[in-house]
């Protein structure tokens, strides 16, 4: 078997993410945690606006704000906050936001 085949240096994605930014509650882990839940909102946020055909652009004109904020939001390089979101959520695509905490 060549290297891409072996099975051998497989590990779980927890022992990854574990071995890279360390075990919970340390500084390196809460800093990638936070940013992963950033991420995931960008995420959300251009799949909803690609669902509904919507450009950057109009979704901004939308909001009531600029098209560079709604790409800064998606690429995770600007936070959002929390009352944004949801009246993007309700406002633009008739859904409500729902958080739960772990």
């Amino acid at each position: 078997m060549n290297e891409l085949t072996t099975h051998d240096n497989l590990v779980s994605l927890d022992d990854f993410i574990d071995n890279q930014y360390g075990y919970r509650g340390t500084s390196a882990r809460e800093t990638f945690e936070e940013g992963y839940e950033a991420c995931k909102l960008g995420a959300m946020l251009q799949e909803m606006r690609k669902e509904n055909n919507m450009t950057q652009e109009q979704l901004a004109a939308k909001c009531g704000t600029m098209k560079t904020y709604i790409s800064r939001i998606e690429n995770n390089a600007s936070d959002i906050r929390l009352s944004t979101l949801m009246r993007i959520e309700w406002e633009i695509f008739g859904k409500h936001l729902k958080l739960s905490m772990d």
